[in-house]
């Protein structure tokens, strides 16, 4: 058992010897290129590193709410709404519950009246959306994203109530229209 112990370590040493030569022999090549770039690097004239550029400093302010208003609450005063501050928002919100019809995904001015037509003595007006598909309407359907509802349809104009947010968290009604596109 010794000898093949001796020969299998006699093996080894003979790889390892193998691969150093080989390694070695990697390293005999001509660097002279790599000199010179390496004195052309150190013979450049040294240029001037800019100055780290200096840090603002603020001045530190702690809020003190003594008879303050909440910085976080909408001022009404400040944003041009006095009068509708005072006014109580008797609109109700819109119906978040009520499942959205397909032109809700639209901004009104996206969307153009095309026609109308008549079908069992109802009005229904034509509605292209931005892609180019055309919709039919009927009073109470939605549409645009401001919760529209249509609440009139004649042959060259579709008129609707929008719900839109009154700035001081409530929300009101506006009429819009949408006339007949030439």
């Amino acid at each position: 058992m010794s000898s093949t112990k001796q020969t299998i370590r006699g093996m080894r040493v003979t790889v390892l010897a193998i691969a150093a030569s080989v390694a070695l022999a990697g390293c005999g090549r001509d660097t002279s290129d790599l000199d010179q770039y390496i004195e052309n690097v150190h013979a450049r004239p040294a240029s001037e590193i800019e100055p780290i550029p200096q840090m603002r400093t603020f001045d530190r302010v702690t809020y003190e709410p003594a008879g303050r208003r909440d910085p976080f609450t909408p001022d009404r005063r400040s944003a041009g709404l006095i009068g509708l501050a005072e006014q109580a928002t008797t609109e109700p919100p819109p119906d978040h519950d009520r499942p959205s019809e397909p032109l809700e995904e639209f901004p009104l001015d996206g969307l153009r009246m095309v026609g109308t037509l008549e079908i069992g003595g109802q009005r229904w007006g034509l509605i292209r959306d931005s892609e180019g598909i055309v919709h039919r309407v009927r009073t109470g359907n939605h549409m645009g994203s401001n919760y529209g509802r249509i609440v009139e349809i004649s042959e060259t104009r579709i008129e609707l109530i929008e719900q839109v947010p009154d700035g001081t968290g409530g929300w009101r009604e506006r009429s819009a229209s949408m006339a007949l596109a030439d």
